[in-house]
């Protein structure tokens, strides 16, 4: 009976992770679409085409490897808030204030994604 539930549990980063690709390219192409409304530097332009490259084929280049994903969510969340930041400083302390929430998210994924692992005991019913 545990044996689908402990199965789901080892799923948390595979799925979160397809998840949050997807938040991140929606975020992404609106972002390009603006970009014939308002003006937008190239290197955001370039960088911004990678990342959407980078998203849509993450399903066949990272479906297996997990650093592979991690590394492609973190250049496409540096691609949109490096440059950001850099040209308006002033966007740092809400950054900052917004890795509180980020911190718990990522400490509970990781303690889910651990949870059922043989050699840590029976789970708790």
């Amino acid at each position: 009976m545990n044996a689908p539930a402990e199965r789901g549990w080892d799923k948390v980063e595979y799925y979160s992770s397809y998840f949050l690709l997807a938040v991140l390219g929606s975020v992404i192409l609106t972002r390009l679409a603006f970009a014939s409304v308002w003006a937008m530097p190239t290197l955001d332009l370039v960088l911004g085409g990678m990342a959407l490259v980078l998203i849509v084929a993450s399903p066949w280049i990272a479906r297996r490897r997990r650093a592979l994903r991690i590394a492609i969510v973190a250049y496409a969340t540096a691609t949109q808030l490096v440059p950001v930041s850099v040209r308006h400083p002033a966007v740092l302390l809400p950054l900052l204030g917004a890795l509180i929430p980020v911190a718990i998210t990522i400490w509970a994924l990781v303690a889910l994604s651990r949870k059922g692992r043989a050699g840590q005991g029976a789970p708790r019913t």
